[in-house]
């Protein structure tokens, strides 16, 4: 099973960018689909941007063409660069695999974007 640890995470002013990072252990890593989620305050964590074991992307419309998911498969690692970010894009930001049934959720990374 796939562990996974979140990074990244800060205080920036909008307009700002910040890059999470993930680590993951285990050998499964490398072929697993896996994404990028956030949570805002009382809402549903939902997904923002997905990446193939490949290298193809998708993205939520909320974050088209400012975010960059990238993965690292020699170092277990998977990316989220933030470019202009907006005081929407406030919530704990998890990532997992795409796959169903999920992987136990680490603890997130808080990112928060002031006006």
């Amino acid at each position: 099973q796939v562990q996974l640890v979140e990074s990244g995470g800060g205080l920036v002013q909008a307009g700002g960018s910040l890059r999470l990072s993930c680590a993951a252990s285990g050998s499964r890593f490398k072929i697993e689909a896996m994404g990028w989620f956030r949570q805002a305050p009382g809402q549903q964590r939902v997904l923002v941007a997905s990446i193939t074991s490949g290298g193809s992307t998708n993205y939520a419309d909320s974050v088209k063409g400012r975010f960059t998911i990238s993965r690292d498969n020699a170092k277990n690692t998977m990316y989220l660069q933030m470019n202009s970010l907006k005081p929407e894009d406030t919530a704990v930001y998890y990532c997992n695999q795409m796959r169903l049934p999920r992987t136990s959720w680490g603890q997130g990374t808080q990112v928060t974007v002031s006006s």
